[in-house]
């Protein structure tokens, strides 16, 4: 198998390259997304392999089709930039839909801990030698609301470390699952009830923008949100007039629904041109990281694995046990 790896950034090499030469594979890492314009890159190889912001679009997908594509394989779990309809029977996709929920839980609750008692604030006081405390005042988590929205994997492991914290847990999800350690409620009662509320739904047409105007205002004032799923979960500008007159009392943002333009990669010497971005920065209440909740090295091997085994199965002929199809979408 000749696999064209795009996106790539060093961490990626230091899981694949390895493994695939004990898989039996030849990859080439390319460090540029896949595109309209970088796709002819994938000329003569058998598999594409990308990350989570490469756009498969239609006319992505028609171009590898065209150059011999057989099949595009994700290294994430999440396949909201694939249109599916048009890769209907020319490439299947395959994705890794769980590699360490363990990452993204702790990630979550990290952020939460951070926003609640202004950790991010404190260090940068103590790197000036300013040990002044005032302004950093934060709320007991113990006793508690907080709202899960989404109890797959990762949600049930959130769910369970709040509740070892000794707060009430509410659960959301169309889908109940009987490990989770809580009750289930309707959204508007999790919205209204919730001192916190953490997100961890994937992001369909029924998800997209679920945290919105008429949601926000059902919240109660000064609630903190978390968000280590998917950007679009949450209508951006709504979230800025929410932290604007403090009806949201902070955020913890791993994702961003317009992050493909700036996440993973360094821009420190630029000025950043998305109006919604820089304002969320400009928060002293927000903490923005760069979609890492899921960087640790067991998720690393574990993507570098699934994904090598995906394909694995595609070279021998076998049924594709991670493959995403149109009635995914």
């Amino acid at each position: 198998m000749k696999i064209a790896f795009f996106d790539t950034k060093p961490y990626d090499r230091i899981w694949f390259q390895p493994l695939s030469e004990e898989y039996g594979f030849t990859i080439k890492f390319y460090e540029y997304k896949l595109n309209t314009e970088t796709a002819v890159f994938a000329k003569g190889f058998d598999v594409v392999c990308v990350f989570v912001n490469d756009p498969a679009t239609a006319e992505v997908i028609d171009l590898l089709h065209q150059y011999g594509v057989g099949l595009l394989a994700l290294r994430c779990s999440g396949y909201n930039q694939v249109d599916l309809k048009a890769a209907q029977g020319k490439i299947p996709i395959v994705r890794v839909p769980s590699y360490s929920p363990t990452a993204i839980a702790e990630h979550a609750i990290a952020l939460l801990l951070a926003v609640n008692r202004k950790i991010h604030r404190a260090y940068t006081r103590t790197r000036d030698n300013n040990f002044n405390i005032n302004g950093l005042m934060g709320t007991d988590l113990r006793g508690k609301t907080i709202g899960v929205a989404g109890t797959g994997r990762i949600g049930q492991l959130f769910a369970e470390i709040a509740a070892g914290f000794g707060m009430r847990v509410l659960a959301y999800d169309p889908y109940p699952n009987p490990a989770v350690p809580g009750e289930y409620v309707g959204l508007d009662t999790l919205l209204s009830q919730s001192d916190i509320l953490s997100l961890h739904c994937p992001l369909t047409r029924d998800t997209h923008h679920m945290i919105r105007a008429d949601s926000i205002a059902k919240m109660k004032d000064g609630v903190l949100i978390i968000n280590t799923s998917r950007g679009a979960l949450i209508d951006t500008e709504a979230l800025l007039d929410g932290l604007k007159s403090k009806k949201i009392g902070g955020a913890g943002l791993d994702v961003y629904e317009e992050e493909e333009h700036y996440f993973f990669e360094d821009l420190s010497d630029q000025i950043i041109d998305d109006d919604e971005l820089a304002r969320l920065l400009s928060f002293p209440n927000v903490i923005v990281t760069s979609h890492q909740a899921f960087f640790t090295r067991e998720a690393m091997e574990a993507i570098a694995r699934v994904t090598l085994d995906n394909i694995r199965e595609y070279a021998d002929g076998k049924p594709l046990t991670n493959e995403v199809t149109l009635k995914d979408k």
